[in-house]
Parts: structure tokens; C-alpha cells; sequence
């Protein structure tokens, strides 16, 4: 027995094995491979530039995590119920899930909307379903991610209309409206407007938060999307950080101070199984950030130079086939996103592979995160993996091979030429390919899947969504343009047409629309509506289109 063992580690020690990257990940790891690093320079202290080992000097032996649970579908009622009983176990931030014609700004009664009301995500029409959605919880002390990007303002003006019946003024409100439009294009296609009115959107929405909502993160860039498509760990941020730049550049170019909105920017990040590799890349994204923010923006608030993010474990991979065993992933997964430092995390359910969770299944989430936060050491030390061989070595790599394909994107032109020209999408695929190639093979081991299978599975009873949904969201929609005051709608909707139609003066920036747009909405315009008068002005995007 012990020649056998002798014999496996000689021939582990000899051969290198792959990272989910493609970059090499060596047997051992030693001084050898630091011979050169710096830890002043690359590491500093917790909460200090670079922010490699944290933004923050305690993390999270001062108060753990923020512990989200993403949860929306059928109606606003149902997804209020599960809202409260999240809270009720524990929950400190919802995350909102919007349903696929929310999320393209169509009302529940669009023909383009049928068959898809409720069913990926809560439908939300008008005030009046955001009012339902956050009934009886209080806005000013639960902190709201919202999960919609091409409408984004719209939701966050609606939700900002019912903080103001609870009494809750804008400066109370917490949260992050994820408006991320440019990895719309590259990975998920749920985009409304061109590019060009897009990011003007974005710098709108920026501006308005500075003014309305100083505690709210105006953006998430997220990099979580793209890695669902398929995207390796270096993809994921270099495209990421690159559609970051592209924003904070629209930002200045519509006037802004870069120190008055990036303090509020935040990312979105995707954590996998492969926890060394996920550990090591979110110490490069928080350096190349830092050093991003400092040299090319001359951001001189050390708030602007933070790399503030949520993770979300990895939805890709987890299997329909022995669903318990995402228990397992999810718990590897949410270790690594906190050893890797996240601000709050949301652990996937272990069903939804199948359908949408189940409440038991979603308290078993959350109960993941609390076992680690309590019944772990986790929370005992600051960035516990510094200094290691291993690590150090994996985050040097990861930044390098991630500040090249960076420096691919800016050849082009910057994030959105690189979009019109296809290139992420590309490399996304031809990684999401090789991953396939690789399950397909044995070569990756899936568990349950390619191996360790059962003959027979376990029956499984899934959350089903009310088919009669569709028909009570029409019928709301039907009351509400009856009981309004039609007139004062389009009205509104006029004055939005001409703010967006808008160039500005001089170097006067254009017209900001949420203003306007708020006063629609609080006439009880529908989100098809505000988006519709949008569409008049600005057109819809079709792939390929150009700037």
C-alpha cells in the first residue's frame, strides 16, 4: 500500500493540472514562486490600497456578511410572502427577481408577454404591484438588490414611490439596482435601447442617486452573468472590469466628478467550486480595481478605489440529477466567496436546477451562510490565505492573464466596440465549448452526472407556478387604466418624450429622464408604457447595430 501512495504522488508531482482559466496550477507551491513579489505592494493592509486583502480593516470579525436570498416570481403578493418569511429566518437584504417582461419593459398583457408572466421572476407592472411586493416591510431598515438592468430606473423610481408612503426618505433607502445593460448584449440579450441612450441611462441614473438616494449603489457590474455563459474566472473579470470602465467613462463624459458617483459603484461575481481559483480571483479583481480607479480616473477618494461586491453561487453548476448534492457545491462555493472577501452573498437553492426553490430548500440556503458565519472560524481573521504560496502565486496569474485580455478589449475600441464586434460573446462561447467538450468527455468530472450516477433518481416534487397568473396581472392592469387619471398619464409620458429627446446646452449635460420618468410612474404609467415612449425616442437594439 505504501508503494502505491509513493507511486500516485510521483505522478502528481509531475504533472501540472489545468484551472478552470487554462492557466497552470502546480502540485506544489513555494518561496520560489514569490521570489519576486512584493507584499507591500501587492498585498498592503486590509482596507487599505490596493485592497487586495479586503476593503474594509475588519471584514468580518467586526459583523459578517450581508446574507441575501434572490427570491421573486408569480405575483407580487406571493413573492411578499416569501420575502417576510426569508426575514423572518434571518435574512438581513432581499434580492428581487424580476419575471422576463418586467425585465424587457413589457406590461403583463403584452402579446410579446404571454406565457412568461411570473414565471422566471415577480411581474411587476406599476406602482401599484411594487406596493403589494414590499407591503408590510420596512424599507428604511431592509437593504434591496434588484435584479433588472435595461428598465432599471423605472424599478427603482417605483420602489423609491412606495419608501415614500411608508414616510422613508430617499437618503434612508439601502440597496443596489443592478443596471448593468452592457452585459445584456455580451451574455444575456434581455436589453431594450441601443447602446448610446443606454449608458446615458446609466450616467442619468448615477446623477439622480447622487442627488435622491446617496446610500443606494447606483450599478452592479456583474460578471455573474457571463460566467453562466460560460465565462472562465479571467473572463468573467476582465470583461467585467472593462464594462466598468466603460461606464465610469460615460459618467465623466456627461459631466460628473468621477470621486461624486464611484464610491457607489458595486460588482456582481459568480463563485464555483474551484475555491482556490475563486479565492485568488477576487484578490486580482479588488487590485486591478484599485489601481484602475487611482491611475486612469485619478479617483482620489479611497471609496472610489473600493471594488465593493456581491456573490452569488454558481447557478451553472448545479445538477437536476441528485439535487442534494448542490447542497454540497453551494456550501464550497459560499466559502470561497467569503475567504474571498464579498460584501453579501446569495446561496443558490439546491433545487433550482429543477424549478424555482421551494421554501424549505431557500431556508436551507440561508442556513448555509449562517453555519458558516457562526459555527465556522471564518469570520475569526482577515484574508486568511494571505501570504500563501498558493494563493499568491493564483492571484498574480489570474491578474496578468486578466489585465491582457483587458488590454484586447481596449485595442478594439473599449466594451461597447468590443460588443459591436462580438468579442466576448465569442470568447465566452469558445470557453463555454471547451467546458462542454470536457464534460461530454469524462475529463470533467461532474458529480452525479458523468460519474458516481444513480440508476434511478429520487422522485422530486417542484414549485409550480399558477398558470392564472397571467390572467390576474391583465386583469389589474385593466382596473388600473380605468380608475386613473388617463390624462395626467399622457401628459407625463409627453414631458419624458421630450426629456429624452433632449441634447443639452452648451456643456450643459441632457435633460435628466428620471425625474420626469418618476412623475409618470407615480401617475400610474405602466413599465410598458415609460418604456414604450423610450422605444419612440430612442429606438430598440438589434444585434449588430452599431453605436
Amino acid at each position: 500500500m505504501a508503494h502505491e501512495s509513493e507511486s500516485a504522488l510521483e505522478s502528481v508531482e509531475d504533472t501540472s493540472r489545468l484551472s478552470e482559466s487554462g492557466l497552470p496550477v502546480e502540485p506544489v507551491y513555494g518561496p520560489q514562486d514569490l521570489a519576486s513579489w512584493d507584499p507591500g505592494k501587492q498585498l498592503g493592509e486590509p482596507g487599505a490600497y490596493p485592497y487586495t486583502r479586503g476593503v474594509h480593516r475588519t471584514m468580518y470579525t467586526g459583523r459578517p456578511w450581508t446574507m441575501r436570498q434572490y427570491a421573486g416570481f408569480g405575483t407580487a403578493a406571493e413573492s411578499n410572502a416569501r420575502y417576510r418569511q426569508l426575514i423572518a429566518h434571518g435574512t438581513t437584504g432581499l434580492s428581487v427577481a424580476f419575471d422576463l417582461p418586467t425585465q424587457m419593459g413589457y406590461d403583463s398583457d403584452a402579446p410579446l408577454a404571454r406565457g412568461e408572466v411570473g414565471r422566471v421572476g415577480v411581474a411587476v407592472d406599476s406602482v401599484d404591484d411594487m406596493r403589494v411586493l414590499f407591503d408590510g416591510i420596512p424599507l428604511g431598515e431592509v437593504s434591496t438588490s434588484m435584479t433588472i438592468n435595461a428598465p432599471a430606473a423605472l424599478l427603482l423610481l417605483l420602489y423609491q414611490l412606495v419608501a415614500e408612503e411608508q414616510g422613508v426618505p430617499g437618503d434612508r433607502l439601502t440597496g443596489t439596482v443592478q443596471n448593468d445593460v452592457l452585459k445584456e448584449y455580451i451574455a444575456r440579450g434581455t436589453y431594450i435601447f441601443p447602446p448610446a441612450p443606454s449608458l446615458r441611462l446609466t450616467a442619468d441614473i448615477f446623477r439622480y442617486c447622487q442627488a435622491e438616494l446617496p446610500r443606494w449603489n447606483s450599478i452592479s457590474v456583474s460578471g455573474y452573468h457571463m460566467a453562466e455563459a460560460g465565462a472562465s474566472p479571467v473572463q468573467e473579470i476582465a470583461f467585467t472590469l472593462a464594462d466598468g470602465v466603460e461606464y465610469v467613462r460615460a459618467a465623466v463624459a456627461a459631466g460628473m466628478d468621477v470621486d461624486d458617483f464611484a464610491p457607489r459603484l458595486s460588482f456582481f461575481f459568480v463563485a464555483r467550486t474551484t475555491l482556490l481559483e475563486e479565492v485568488a480571483k477576487f484578490r486580482a479583481a479588488r487590485r486591478m480595481w484599485a489601481r484602475l480607479m487611482r491611475e486612469e480616473f485619478g479617483a482620489k477618494n479611497p471609496k472610489s478605489q473600493m471594488l465593493r461586491f456581491h456573490t452569488q453561487t454558481a447557478g451553472v453548476q448545479l445538477t437536476a440529477q441528485q439535487p442534494e448534492t448542490n447542497l454540497v457545491r453551494v456550501t464550497v462555493q459560499a466559502l470561497a466567496a467569503v475567504l474571498g472577501g464579498t460584501q453579501s452573498l446569495h446561496t443558490n437553492s439546491f433545487d433550482e436546477a429543477i424549478a424555482l426553490p421551494t421554501a424549505k430548500a431557500a431556508r436551507l440556503a440561508l442556513r448555509t451562510q449562517q453555519v458558516l458565519a457562526h459555527e465556522t472560524d471564518v469570520t475569526a481573521t482577515v484574508d486568511p490565505f494571505a501570504g500563501s504560496y498558493a494563493i499568491e502565486s493564483m492571484t498574480d496569474d489570474i491578474e496578468s492573464a486578466a489585465l491582457e485580455l483587458m488590454d484586447e478589449v481596449e485595442s478594439l475600441g473599449g466594451a461597447v466596440a468590443a460588443i459591436e464586434r462580438g468579442f466576448q460573446k465569442n470568447e465566452i462561447e469558445r470557453n463555454a465549448y471547451r467546458i462542454a467538450q470536457q464534460t461530454d468527455s469524462g475529463d470533467r468530472v461532474v458529480v452525479g452526472v458523468n460519474r458516481f450516477r444513480l440508476d434511478e433518481e429520487e422522485p422530486y416534487v417542484p414549485l409550480r407556478v399558477d398558470p392564472a397568473i397571467e390572467a390576474r396581472q391583465r386583469e389589474g392592469l385593466e382596473r388600473l387604466r380605468a380608475e386613473r387619471d388617463g390624462k395626467a398619464v399622457t401628459t407625463a409620458l409627453g414631458k419624458l418624450r421630450k426629456a429624452a429627446e433632449g441634447k443639452g446646452k452648451g456643456k450643459q449635460p441632457k435633460p435628466n429622464v428620471l425625474y420626469p420618468m418618476k412623475d409618470a410612474l407615480r401617475a400610474r404609467a405602466t413599465v410598458g408604457e415609460v418604456c414604450g415612449a423610450l422605444r419612440e425616442v430612442w429606438g430598440a437594439y438589434t444585434p449588430g447595430e452599431s453605436v
